[in-house]
Protein backbone atom coordinates (compact mmCIF):
# COMPACT_ATOMS: atom_id res chain seq x y z
CA UNK A 1 0.00 0.00 0.00
CA UNK A 2 2.91 2.39 0.74
CA UNK A 3 4.42 1.76 -2.68
CA UNK A 4 1.09 2.53 -4.29
CA UNK A 5 1.01 5.88 -2.55
CA UNK A 6 4.55 6.62 -3.71
CA UNK A 7 3.78 5.70 -7.30
CA UNK A 8 0.63 7.79 -7.23
CA UNK A 9 2.63 10.73 -5.92
CA UNK A 10 5.27 10.33 -8.65
CA UNK A 11 2.58 10.11 -11.27
CA UNK A 12 1.08 13.33 -9.93
CA UNK A 13 4.48 14.98 -10.01
CA UNK A 14 5.06 14.02 -13.60
CA UNK A 15 1.65 15.36 -14.51
CA UNK A 16 2.46 18.64 -12.86
CA UNK A 17 5.75 18.87 -14.71
CA UNK A 18 3.96 18.17 -17.91
CA UNK A 19 1.56 20.99 -17.22
CA UNK A 20 4.43 23.28 -16.40
CA UNK A 21 6.09 22.52 -19.69
CA UNK A 22 2.86 23.09 -21.46
CA UNK A 23 2.29 26.38 -19.72
CA UNK A 24 5.93 27.60 -20.17
CA UNK A 25 5.02 28.77 -23.58
CA UNK A 26 2.17 30.86 -22.35
CA UNK A 27 4.23 33.62 -21.06
CA UNK A 28 6.38 34.98 -18.45
CA UNK A 29 3.51 35.71 -16.22
CA UNK A 30 3.42 32.20 -15.35
CA UNK A 31 7.10 31.90 -14.50
CA UNK A 32 6.74 33.18 -11.05
CA UNK A 33 3.93 30.82 -10.39
CA UNK A 34 5.89 28.06 -11.99
CA UNK A 35 8.83 28.91 -9.81
CA UNK A 36 6.61 28.74 -6.77
CA UNK A 37 5.14 25.55 -7.99
CA UNK A 38 8.62 24.23 -8.67
CA UNK A 39 9.55 25.01 -5.15
CA UNK A 40 6.47 23.29 -3.95
CA UNK A 41 7.23 20.36 -6.16
CA UNK A 42 10.70 20.16 -4.79
CA UNK A 43 9.26 20.28 -1.32
CA UNK A 44 6.81 17.60 -2.27
CA UNK A 45 9.63 15.53 -3.74
CA UNK A 46 11.57 15.93 -0.58
CA UNK A 47 8.53 14.98 1.44
CA UNK A 48 7.91 12.03 -0.85
CA UNK A 49 11.51 10.96 -0.45
CA UNK A 50 11.22 11.16 3.32
CA UNK A 51 7.92 9.36 3.17
CA UNK A 52 9.44 6.69 0.97
CA UNK A 53 12.34 6.29 3.35
CA UNK A 54 9.96 6.10 6.29
CA UNK A 55 7.82 3.55 4.46
CA UNK A 56 10.92 1.55 3.59
CA UNK A 57 12.08 1.68 7.21
CA UNK A 58 8.63 0.66 8.42
CA UNK A 59 8.51 -2.12 5.85
CA UNK A 60 11.89 -3.45 6.95
CA UNK A 61 10.90 -3.12 10.58
CA UNK A 62 7.68 -4.97 9.89
CA UNK A 63 9.58 -7.63 7.99
CA UNK A 64 12.00 -8.03 10.91
CA UNK A 65 9.13 -8.25 13.38
CA UNK A 66 7.33 -10.73 11.15
CA UNK A 67 10.53 -12.76 10.86
CA UNK A 68 10.93 -12.72 14.63
CA UNK A 69 7.29 -13.67 15.12
CA UNK A 70 7.58 -16.41 12.50
CA UNK A 71 10.74 -17.75 14.10
CA UNK A 72 9.11 -17.64 17.55
CA UNK A 73 5.97 -19.32 16.27
CA UNK A 74 8.03 -21.92 14.43
CA UNK A 75 10.10 -22.54 17.54
CA UNK A 76 6.99 -22.78 19.72
CA UNK A 77 5.32 -25.08 17.21
CA UNK A 78 8.43 -27.20 17.04
CA UNK A 79 8.65 -27.46 20.83
CA UNK A 80 4.91 -28.12 21.00
CA UNK A 81 5.21 -30.82 18.35
CA UNK A 82 8.15 -32.35 20.18
CA UNK A 83 6.22 -32.25 23.47
CA UNK A 84 3.12 -33.71 21.83
CA UNK A 85 5.22 -36.40 20.16
CA UNK A 86 6.86 -37.22 23.49
CA UNK A 87 3.51 -37.37 25.29
CA UNK A 88 1.92 -39.36 22.49
CA UNK A 89 4.82 -41.77 22.66
CA UNK A 90 4.35 -42.10 26.42
CA UNK A 91 0.61 -42.57 25.97
CA UNK A 92 1.20 -45.11 23.23
CA UNK A 93 3.65 -47.00 25.42
CA UNK A 94 1.20 -46.92 28.35
CA UNK A 95 -1.70 -47.97 26.16
CA UNK A 96 0.38 -50.70 24.53
CA UNK A 97 1.45 -51.95 27.94
CA UNK A 98 -2.10 -51.96 29.29
CA UNK A 99 -3.44 -53.47 26.12
CA UNK A 100 -0.77 -56.13 26.21
CA UNK A 101 -1.41 -56.99 29.86
CA UNK A 102 -5.19 -56.86 29.40
CA UNK A 103 -4.98 -58.89 26.23
CA UNK A 104 -2.75 -61.47 27.85
CA UNK A 105 -5.07 -61.63 30.88
CA UNK A 106 -8.19 -61.89 28.75
CA UNK A 107 -6.56 -64.43 26.47
CA UNK A 108 -5.44 -66.44 29.48
CA UNK A 109 -8.92 -66.35 30.98
CA UNK A 110 -10.47 -67.16 27.61
CA UNK A 111 -8.11 -70.08 27.08
CA UNK A 112 -8.87 -71.30 30.61
CA UNK A 113 -12.62 -71.09 29.98
CA UNK A 114 -12.22 -72.71 26.59
CA UNK A 115 -10.14 -75.47 28.13
CA UNK A 116 -12.70 -76.03 30.89
CA UNK A 117 -15.55 -76.04 28.41
CA UNK A 118 -13.68 -78.34 26.09
CA UNK A 119 -13.04 -80.62 29.04
CA UNK A 120 -16.76 -80.49 29.88
CA UNK A 121 -17.58 -81.16 26.24
CA UNK A 122 -15.19 -84.10 26.18
CA UNK A 123 -16.68 -85.39 29.40
CA UNK A 124 -20.20 -84.90 28.01
CA UNK A 125 -19.19 -86.64 24.80
CA UNK A 126 -17.82 -89.49 26.84
CA UNK A 127 -21.04 -89.72 28.82
CA UNK A 128 -23.06 -89.50 25.60
CA UNK A 129 -20.97 -92.24 24.06
CA UNK A 130 -21.47 -94.32 27.19
CA UNK A 131 -25.19 -93.56 27.13
CA UNK A 132 -25.36 -94.36 23.43
CA UNK A 133 -23.59 -97.62 24.12
CA UNK A 134 -25.98 -98.41 26.96
CA UNK A 135 -28.96 -97.44 24.81
CA UNK A 136 -27.59 -99.65 22.08
CA UNK A 137 -27.21 -102.48 24.55
CA UNK A 138 -30.73 -101.85 25.83
CA UNK A 139 -32.05 -101.76 22.29
CA UNK A 140 -30.24 -104.99 21.59
CA UNK A 141 -31.70 -106.48 24.74
CA UNK A 142 -35.21 -105.34 23.91
CA UNK A 143 -34.92 -106.47 20.30
CA UNK A 144 -34.54 -110.04 21.56
CA UNK A 145 -37.93 -111.62 22.23
CA UNK A 146 -36.52 -113.90 24.91
CA UNK A 147 -34.90 -110.96 26.71
CA UNK A 148 -38.12 -108.96 26.53
CA UNK A 149 -39.93 -111.75 28.29
CA UNK A 150 -37.23 -111.92 30.95
CA UNK A 151 -37.48 -108.17 31.54
CA UNK A 152 -41.24 -108.34 32.02
CA UNK A 153 -40.89 -111.42 34.22
CA UNK A 154 -38.39 -109.66 36.51
CA UNK A 155 -40.67 -106.65 36.90
CA UNK A 156 -43.65 -108.93 37.55
CA UNK A 157 -41.72 -110.85 40.21
CA UNK A 158 -40.69 -107.64 41.98
CA UNK A 159 -44.31 -106.50 42.26
CA UNK A 160 -45.39 -109.91 43.59
CA UNK A 161 -42.59 -109.93 46.18
CA UNK A 162 -43.58 -106.49 47.47
CA UNK A 163 -47.27 -107.30 48.01
CA UNK A 164 -47.75 -111.06 48.50
CA UNK A 165 -45.98 -113.51 50.76
CA UNK A 166 -43.95 -116.32 49.16
CA UNK A 167 -46.58 -118.91 50.03
CA UNK A 168 -49.35 -117.02 48.23
CA UNK A 169 -47.93 -117.43 44.71
CA UNK A 170 -45.84 -119.90 42.73
CA UNK A 171 -43.16 -119.29 40.13
CA UNK A 172 -43.03 -121.42 36.94
CA UNK A 173 -46.22 -123.18 37.96
CA UNK A 174 -46.95 -126.39 36.04
CA UNK A 175 -50.44 -126.11 34.57
CA UNK A 176 -50.80 -129.01 32.18
CA UNK A 177 -48.01 -131.21 30.88
CA UNK A 178 -45.08 -129.04 30.00
CA UNK A 179 -47.02 -125.78 30.03
CA UNK A 180 -45.46 -123.71 32.79
CA UNK A 181 -46.81 -120.25 33.44
CA UNK A 182 -44.41 -117.59 34.73
CA UNK A 183 -46.38 -116.98 37.94
CA UNK A 184 -49.61 -118.25 39.48
CA UNK A 185 -51.42 -116.92 42.53
CA UNK A 186 -52.75 -119.59 44.88
CA UNK A 187 -56.46 -119.04 45.56
CA UNK A 188 -58.40 -121.17 48.08
CA UNK A 189 -60.61 -123.87 46.51
CA UNK A 190 -63.70 -125.67 47.75
CA UNK A 191 -61.96 -128.87 48.84
CA UNK A 192 -59.08 -127.11 50.52
CA UNK A 193 -56.91 -127.41 47.41
CA UNK A 194 -55.40 -124.28 45.89
CA UNK A 195 -56.75 -122.95 42.60
CA UNK A 196 -54.11 -121.23 40.47
CA UNK A 197 -54.59 -117.81 38.85
CA UNK A 198 -52.20 -117.78 35.83
CA UNK A 199 -50.20 -114.59 35.26
CA UNK A 200 -48.02 -114.25 32.16
CA UNK A 201 -45.90 -111.27 31.07
CA UNK A 202 -46.13 -110.13 27.44
CA UNK A 203 -44.40 -107.26 25.62
CA UNK A 204 -45.22 -106.63 21.90
CA UNK A 205 -42.53 -103.96 21.82
CA UNK A 206 -41.92 -103.86 18.05
CA UNK A 207 -45.54 -103.07 17.22
CA UNK A 208 -45.74 -100.54 20.06
CA UNK A 209 -42.57 -98.71 18.90
CA UNK A 210 -43.88 -98.50 15.34
CA UNK A 211 -47.14 -97.05 16.63
CA UNK A 212 -45.27 -94.42 18.68
CA UNK A 213 -43.16 -93.44 15.66
CA UNK A 214 -46.29 -93.13 13.52
CA UNK A 215 -47.93 -90.93 16.16
CA UNK A 216 -44.85 -88.68 16.25
CA UNK A 217 -45.05 -88.32 12.46
CA UNK A 218 -48.77 -87.43 12.72
CA UNK A 219 -49.59 -89.81 9.87
CA UNK A 220 -53.18 -90.94 10.40
CA UNK A 221 -53.05 -93.81 7.94
CA UNK A 222 -49.80 -95.12 9.36
CA UNK A 223 -51.12 -94.74 12.92
CA UNK A 224 -54.24 -96.74 12.06
CA UNK A 225 -52.19 -99.47 10.36
CA UNK A 226 -49.74 -99.75 13.29
CA UNK A 227 -52.60 -99.74 15.83
CA UNK A 228 -54.30 -102.60 13.97
CA UNK A 229 -51.04 -104.57 14.02
CA UNK A 230 -50.64 -103.96 17.75
CA UNK A 231 -54.21 -105.09 18.39
CA UNK A 232 -53.66 -108.25 16.35
CA UNK A 233 -50.43 -109.01 18.26
CA UNK A 234 -52.13 -108.53 21.64
CA UNK A 235 -55.04 -110.78 20.65
CA UNK A 236 -52.61 -113.44 19.44
CA UNK A 237 -50.77 -113.41 22.77
CA UNK A 238 -54.08 -113.50 24.68
CA UNK A 239 -55.11 -116.55 22.65
CA UNK A 240 -51.79 -118.21 23.50
CA UNK A 241 -52.38 -117.58 27.24
CA UNK A 242 -55.93 -118.93 27.03
CA UNK A 243 -54.92 -122.11 25.21
CA UNK A 244 -51.92 -122.89 27.44
CA UNK A 245 -52.75 -121.74 30.94
CA UNK A 246 -56.53 -121.61 31.47
CA UNK A 247 -57.32 -125.16 32.60
CA UNK A 248 -60.22 -125.32 35.12
CA UNK A 249 -60.62 -126.70 37.75
CA UNK A 250 -56.88 -126.60 38.35
CA UNK A 251 -56.83 -122.95 37.37
CA UNK A 252 -59.35 -120.16 37.39
CA UNK A 253 -61.48 -119.60 34.30
CA UNK A 254 -59.51 -116.48 33.46
CA UNK A 255 -55.86 -115.38 33.38
CA UNK A 256 -53.92 -112.14 33.68
CA UNK A 257 -51.70 -110.69 30.95
CA UNK A 258 -49.09 -108.40 32.54
CA UNK A 259 -47.74 -105.52 30.41
CA UNK A 260 -44.55 -103.97 31.89
CA UNK A 261 -45.07 -100.61 30.09
CA UNK A 262 -47.84 -98.26 31.24
CA UNK A 263 -48.01 -96.58 27.82
CA UNK A 264 -48.68 -99.92 26.14
CA UNK A 265 -51.45 -100.69 28.63
CA UNK A 266 -52.97 -97.23 28.04
CA UNK A 267 -52.87 -97.81 24.28
CA UNK A 268 -54.81 -101.06 24.69
CA UNK A 269 -57.41 -99.24 26.80
CA UNK A 270 -57.61 -96.54 24.12
CA UNK A 271 -58.55 -99.05 21.42
CA UNK A 272 -62.37 -99.29 21.26
CA UNK A 273 -63.65 -102.65 22.49
CA UNK A 274 -60.22 -104.30 22.73
CA UNK A 275 -60.16 -104.62 26.53
CA UNK A 276 -63.68 -106.12 26.63
CA UNK A 277 -62.88 -108.43 23.74
CA UNK A 278 -59.84 -109.80 25.55
CA UNK A 279 -61.94 -110.50 28.65
CA UNK A 280 -65.00 -111.95 26.92
CA UNK A 281 -63.47 -113.83 24.01
CA UNK A 282 -60.10 -114.89 25.40
CA UNK A 283 -60.83 -114.81 29.19
CA UNK A 284 -57.72 -112.71 29.68
CA UNK A 285 -57.55 -109.59 31.84
CA UNK A 286 -54.86 -107.07 30.82
CA UNK A 287 -53.00 -105.19 33.58
CA UNK A 288 -50.19 -102.66 33.66
CA UNK A 289 -47.78 -102.23 36.60
CA UNK A 290 -50.13 -99.88 38.49
CA UNK A 291 -53.36 -101.79 37.91
CA UNK A 292 -51.65 -105.10 38.64
CA UNK A 293 -50.45 -103.76 42.01
CA UNK A 294 -54.02 -102.66 42.77
CA UNK A 295 -55.29 -106.13 41.81
CA UNK A 296 -52.78 -107.79 44.14
CA UNK A 297 -53.78 -105.48 47.00
CA UNK A 298 -57.41 -106.51 46.49
CA UNK A 299 -56.44 -110.19 46.52
CA UNK A 300 -54.36 -109.61 49.64
CA UNK A 301 -57.41 -108.17 51.42
CA UNK A 302 -59.39 -111.21 50.29
CA UNK A 303 -56.71 -113.52 51.69
CA UNK A 304 -56.86 -111.76 55.05
CA UNK A 305 -60.67 -111.96 55.15
CA UNK A 306 -60.55 -115.66 54.29
CA UNK A 307 -57.94 -116.30 56.97
CA UNK A 308 -60.18 -114.63 59.53
CA UNK A 309 -63.14 -116.78 58.42
CA UNK A 310 -61.08 -119.97 58.57
CA UNK A 311 -59.97 -119.23 62.12
CA UNK A 312 -63.38 -118.03 63.31
CA UNK A 313 -63.99 -121.38 65.13
CA UNK A 314 -60.69 -121.10 66.94
CA UNK A 315 -61.56 -117.56 67.90
CA UNK A 316 -64.98 -118.68 69.26
CA UNK A 317 -63.37 -121.47 71.31
CA UNK A 318 -60.85 -119.06 72.67
CA UNK A 319 -63.62 -116.62 73.60
CA UNK A 320 -65.57 -119.44 75.32
CA UNK A 321 -62.53 -120.37 77.39
CA UNK A 322 -62.04 -116.73 78.26
CA UNK A 323 -65.71 -116.53 79.28
CA UNK A 324 -65.33 -119.57 81.63
CA UNK A 325 -62.16 -118.17 83.16
CA UNK A 326 -63.87 -114.84 83.60
CA UNK A 327 -66.79 -116.52 85.47
CA UNK A 328 -64.29 -118.21 87.81
CA UNK A 329 -62.56 -114.92 88.26
CA UNK A 330 -65.91 -113.31 89.17
CA UNK A 331 -66.52 -115.98 91.85
CA UNK A 332 -63.07 -115.38 93.23
CA UNK A 333 -63.79 -111.66 93.37
CA UNK A 334 -67.02 -112.34 95.30
CA UNK A 335 -65.11 -114.43 97.88
CA UNK A 336 -62.50 -111.71 98.21
CA UNK A 337 -65.27 -109.16 98.64
CA UNK A 338 -66.83 -111.21 101.52
CA UNK A 339 -63.47 -111.61 103.21
CA UNK A 340 -62.87 -107.88 102.87
CA UNK A 341 -66.27 -107.15 104.41
CA UNK A 342 -65.47 -109.49 107.41
CA UNK A 343 -62.13 -107.78 107.88
CA UNK A 344 -63.84 -104.39 107.65
CA UNK A 345 -66.34 -105.40 110.37
CA UNK A 346 -63.55 -106.60 112.64
CA UNK A 347 -61.70 -103.36 112.07
CA UNK A 348 -64.82 -101.36 112.98
CA UNK A 349 -65.27 -103.44 116.18
CA UNK A 350 -61.64 -102.94 117.11
CA UNK A 351 -62.05 -99.21 116.50
CA UNK A 352 -65.05 -99.04 118.83
CA UNK A 353 -63.21 -100.96 121.59
CA UNK A 354 -60.25 -98.65 121.13
CA UNK A 355 -62.44 -95.61 121.67
CA UNK A 356 -64.00 -97.22 124.81
CA UNK A 357 -60.60 -98.03 126.24
CA UNK A 358 -59.41 -94.54 125.43
CA UNK A 359 -62.29 -93.01 127.38
CA UNK A 360 -61.57 -95.26 130.39
CA UNK A 361 -57.89 -94.37 130.23
CA UNK A 362 -58.77 -90.70 130.30
CA UNK A 363 -60.77 -91.35 133.50
CA UNK A 364 -57.83 -93.21 135.00
CA UNK A 365 -55.57 -90.15 134.58
CA UNK A 366 -57.64 -88.17 137.13
CA UNK A 367 -57.81 -90.96 139.84
CA UNK A 368 -55.25 -91.36 142.67
CA UNK A 369 -52.98 -94.33 142.63
CA UNK A 370 -54.91 -95.99 145.48
CA UNK A 371 -57.96 -96.09 143.34
CA UNK A 372 -56.39 -98.69 141.11
CA UNK A 373 -56.83 -101.22 143.86
CA UNK A 374 -60.60 -100.88 143.61
CA UNK A 375 -60.72 -101.30 139.77
CA UNK A 376 -61.72 -104.62 138.35
CA UNK A 377 -58.80 -106.77 137.29
CA UNK A 378 -59.92 -106.98 133.68
CA UNK A 379 -59.96 -103.20 133.32
CA UNK A 380 -56.53 -102.93 134.88
CA UNK A 381 -55.29 -105.59 132.50
CA UNK A 382 -56.82 -103.87 129.48
CA UNK A 383 -55.35 -100.54 130.51
CA UNK A 384 -51.89 -102.07 130.86
CA UNK A 385 -52.00 -103.84 127.49
CA UNK A 386 -51.21 -101.69 124.45
CA UNK A 387 -54.08 -101.23 121.98
CA UNK A 388 -54.16 -103.48 118.95
CA UNK A 389 -52.78 -101.99 115.78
Amino acid sequence: MAWSIVLAALAGTNLVLLLVLLLRDQGGQMKSELARMDERLQGLNASLTKTEQSIFSLTRLNEDKLNNIRQSVEQNLKSLQEDNSRRLEQMRATVDEKLQSTLEKRLGESFTQVSERLESVYKGLGEMQKLASEVGNLKGVLSNIKTRGTLGEIQLEKILEQILSPGQYEKDANILGRNKVEFAIKLPGRNGEAVLLPIDSKLPLTEYERLCEAQNQADKELVKSCADRLEAAVKLQAKDIRDKYIQPPKTTDFAVMFLPIEGLFAEILRRPGLFDSLQNQYKVMVAGPTTFAALLNSLQMGFKTLAVEQRATEVMELLQAVKTDFAKFSDTLQGIKKNLETVSNKIDEATRRTRSIDKKLQQVQFLPETTNARLPPDIIKESEEPPEA
